[in-house]
């Protein structure tokens, strides 16, 4: 027994995987956003507690904070401009509070407030180029202001809560998801837009990562990530690679030069493709065949709309994304090699439920907030090799 578990020890040893490296403990409520401060052992987080604070790695090797500071609401994101060490950060109550750092990161010097929002910011951009604050909010409204005036520029109203955003400061795009499933691509201006294209079809949790990827960085696929709903990703540019963290506390390393195939199209048909069983809502047939109707399936691999006796086999399909079994056909699952089904992505228990995370791609240091009121700092030099 004791030589067996040692096999599995070593197994385990040679798999590359996150390394802890610090956590940060002691946080009275749940953690919303937390962000590593570039070039320094620093974190800056926020917290329902109503809290900003900025935690500096002390000579013991533990994370204390050297600045607290209280708001008047709850704090849900922020935003940190480290060269100008800027710091934006959203509220609850829908106001968006800028504030100066000092170099030794002991204390906060506030310099304005902006009057944006009159529901929850869920998201705050701060562009230096442009010297622009953007921000957008459950009261369904994108702003930005201007950060020298703090004067209110332009807006846009969504159909639904708005979730996240994205902007990118050289072609002045901006990509606003909502909870209805849509993402608005806008081209800003000083004082108006122009509406480019709605993009459709996700659902609501599904944005808060996706627009954070560069769309013209990368080319979409979608994939079957995680067995829970999805809240953090992390972009590795240099390696190429997508990092998803999500409800199920695991940690999805996704290889994005792998060439993915397309997800068929799910046929619609009133009877099994294959065997021409009647489907439980085609009265007619089940009447002339004197047959119970049976319930729709479609393989993953081909879409063809199938019954249960056609279509019960499961497999993984990641050239298509499915890293965990789907349903498949009895002939597609014939077809199906092993080489097919090599996975392209690799999985880590992180121990917590992640909230939030941040990317460090310089030092290859990733930060993830959990709903157990903990932050981890992981080493990702073996996985981002």
């Amino acid at each position: 027994m004791a030589a067996e578990i040692k096999e599995n020890e070593d197994k385990l040893a040679n798999v590359r995987k996150p390394v802890l490296l610090n956590k940060i403990e002691g946080i009275p409520d749940i953690v919303n956003q937390a962000l590593i401060i570039p070039k320094e052992d620093g974190v800056i987080s926020v917290s329902d507690d109503r809290t900003l604070r900025i935690w500096l790695k002390r000579d013991s090797g533990q994370y204390w904070p050297s600045i607290c500071h209280s708001l008047p609401s709850a704090v849900s994101c922020l935003d940190y401009n480290p060269q100008t060490r800027r710091l934006f950060v959203g509220q609850e109550s829908g106001t968006i509070s800028e504030f100066d750092i000092t170099e030794d990161y002991n204390r906060l010097i506030h310099q304005k407030d902006y009057l944006a929002h009159q529901s929850r910011v869920t998201a705050v951009k701060f562009s230096l180029r442009c010297e622009w604050v953007l921000s957008c909010s459950k009261d369904k409204y994108f702003m930005w202001h201007c950060s020298e005036t703090g004067r209110r520029l332009s807006g846009y109203q969504a159909n639904a809560a708005c979730l996240c955003l994205e902007f990118d400061e050289e072609s002045k795009y901006a990509f606003i998801g909502d909870y209805s499933g849509q993402i608005a691509v806008l081209k800003l201006k000083d004082n108006s837009f122009d509406f480019i294209a709605p993009l459709k079809g996700h659902s609501g949790w599904f944005l808060r990562f996706l627009v954070s990827l560069k769309l013209s960085d990368v080319s979409l696929a979608f994939y079957l990530i995680h067995r829970d709903k999805v809240q953090g990703i992390a972009h590795a540019r240099l390696s190429q690679q997508l990092i998803t963290g999500a409800d199920d506390s695991i940690l999805g390393i996704w290889d994005m030069q792998v060439k993915r195939l397309e997800t068929p199209d799910w046929v619609e048909s009133d009877v099994c493709q294959k065997c021409d069983a009647p489907f439980f809502w085609n009265f007619r047939k089940m009447w002339e065949d004197k047959k119970v109707g049976m319930r729709q399936h479609h393989c993953r691999r081909c879409g063809k709309a199938l019954c249960h006796v056609c279509c019960s086999k499961t497999s993984t399909l990641p050239i298509m994304g499915f890293e965990y079994p789907v349903r498949v056909c009895d002939a597609c699952f014939d077809e199906i090699t092993p080489e097919d089904k090599a996975p392209h992505a690799t999985f880590h228990d992180l121990k917590h439920s992640i909230v939030h995370m941040h990317l460090d791609e310089p030092r290859k240091i990733l930060l993830t907030t959990g709903k157990d009121r903990v932050m981890k700092l992981w080493d990702m030099r073996d996985v981002l090799a």
